[in-house]
């Protein structure tokens, strides 16, 4: 029944910008461990006479989000009023952007189960965001809510795709790349379980390619939740369809627990909101020379990582690994200007095992610090360079880095200290294969038969009587020719 319907997915993005201060209020924006209602002013609460005052510093984020998403600011827009009328809204408006937003044009390319999706973006705004209101549940709590004005007026970016989505893995595939573009674009803290980016997942159905009745879900904070959403709204609406029902356009939430979307309130359109520009705003105009600052002051974004890491020879996989965390990223990049790409490739994978860069948290966007590492960059490329020169297996140079975490001391003469350098001297390891043979000789007899199999035991008794310490290659070519192999 579903391969009779086409589903048609867009997403808003709410990206909360890393001001020190709102976006028109000289108040902290870091509400995350603030009493209620203690980030607060007379322009939040809405006092008769209060004026609002761009904060020069939203502008200058929103710029950068700009190239981010492959587009570019515009140098003329403006703010205007959005009304309706809610507890957490002292205003009776929100002050965004209508017609002339700071962000036209751009687009995303995701990677789906090995195949390229290139998802365009609509729009992106500046707008104020509103407060917070809490409704208590149990007994004699039903009959009242309480407001929180902390987050009125915090400066958001409002991300609007094109509806060019129509699976789930497509929604949960943007959704993660949009993250990976504001966190490396430093835009944002990029926190989804503090709520600096939340998603409204907008899905509808057809039987046709025209679009579908929507239903737009608000405020999910996790990339799996976005995937999870599209899938049971998909299913939902195909069956309200197939019992001869009708769609309704309303706003939905989402019930973690229960895997489930439920209605929460009919869905306005862009008129119900008698939009007007803000009187007491000016428009903003950028001229190309801030324009040109801004594009140069732009760091590495994730597909200049993507396409370092290929030349590198990492597969998709360690790739996206490595992005999960800007600062292991970062390194294997400086590892690989400073060397070469088997040392950048050798680090890569010990930093993926020394920081877990594929925890949960990290993946889901929801770590509140990244991973440390005492490790210097020029330490890694030192043990890396060991282990090219066979002064260290690979087995020695983690206990070698693990070591290293909490010591100030030089690679070489740790290792040297901890007796982890590896013996490539050909004379010493001789009297050790000697003696192996001697002790494994149906295993060695095996080996002359041409059962190269028995080698590997033979190279792990040395190993193991050399206490880790023999060049497993010289081991082996010393077993060949002390059997009269080579």
């Amino acid at each position: 029944m579903r391969d009779d319907y086409t589903a048609t997915i867009g997403i808003e993005c709410h990206v909360q910008l890393k001001t020190v201060t709102k976006l028109f209020s000289a108040v902290g924006n870091d509400a995350r461990e603030a009493p209620p209602n203690t980030l607060v002013s007379h322009i939040d609460f809405g006092l008769p006479g209060a004026l609002p005052v761009l904060n020069k510093e939203a502008v200058h984020l929103a710029m950068r989000a700009a190239f981010a998403l492959g587009s570019e600011p515009q140098k003329f827009s403006k703010f205007d009023r959005k009304h309706y009328f809610y507890p957490d809204l002292p205003l009776g408006y929100q002050i965004t952007q209508f017609d002339e937003p700071i962000i036209l044009g751009g687009s995303i390319t995701v990677d789906v189960d090995g195949q390229q999706k290139t998802i365009g973006i609509t729009r992106a705004h500046l707008e104020a965001d509103a407060g917070k209101s809490t409704h208590p549940a149990g007994p004699g709590k039903s009959d009242y809510s309480l407001v929180d004005l902390n987050r009125a007026g915090t400066p958001l970016l409002e991300i609007v795709s094109e509806p060019d989505m129509h699976a789930a893995a497509e929604a949960k595939a943007y959704a993660h790349e949009l993250y990976l573009r504001m966190k490396y674009a430093d835009v944002s803290e990029a926190n989804l379980y503090y709520g600096n980016m939340r998603f409204d997942v907008n899905v509808s159905v057809s039987k046709n390619m025209d679009l579908g009745t929507r239903t737009e879900t608000k405020n999910i904070n996790s990339f799996r939740a976005v995937e999870k959403v599209v899938e049971y709204e998909i299913n939902r609406q195909i069956e309200v369809l197939e019992a001869g029902g009708q769609i309704d356009q309303e706003t939905r939430g989402w019930d973690d627990a229960k895997l489930k979307t439920f209605s929460q309130r009919s869905k306005e359109d862009a008129h119900d909101y008698r939009y007007f520009p803000d009187p007491d705003l000016p428009p903003v105009v950028l001229n190309q020379e801030y324009i040109e600052e801004v594009r140069a002051e732009m760091p590495v974004l994730p597909d200049e990582f993507r396409a370092l890491f290929s030349e590198i020879g990492l597969d998709s996989k360690t790739s996206s690994d490595l992005l999960a965390v800007p600062s292991t990223a970062a390194r294997v990049k400086r590892v690989y200007e400073a060397a070469d790409a088997s040392h950048a490739k050798r680090v890569a994978f010990w930093l993926l095992q020394g920081q877990k860069a594929t925890d949960a948290s990290i993946e889901e966007g929801n770590s509140t610090t990244e991973p440390s590492d005492t490790i210097s960059d020029e330490k890694y490329l030192t043990v890396s360079r060991m282990v090219a020169d066979n002064k260290l297996s690979s087995t020695t140079a983690k206990e070698l880095l693990t070591a290293l975490r909490t010591s100030t001391a030089n690679p070489e003469t740790l290792a040297g200290e901890l007796n982890l350098i590896q013996e490539s001297n050909e004379d010493a390891l001789i009297t050790i294969v000697d003696r192996v043979l001697a002790d494994n000789a149906k295993a060695a007899e095996d080996v002359k038969n041409g059962e190269m199999k028995a080698i590997g035991f033979l190279v792990g008794q040395v190993m193991k009587a050399s206490q880790g310490k023999a060049n497993p290659g010289l081991a082996q070519q010393l077993i060949k020719r002390q059997l009269g192999l080579s």
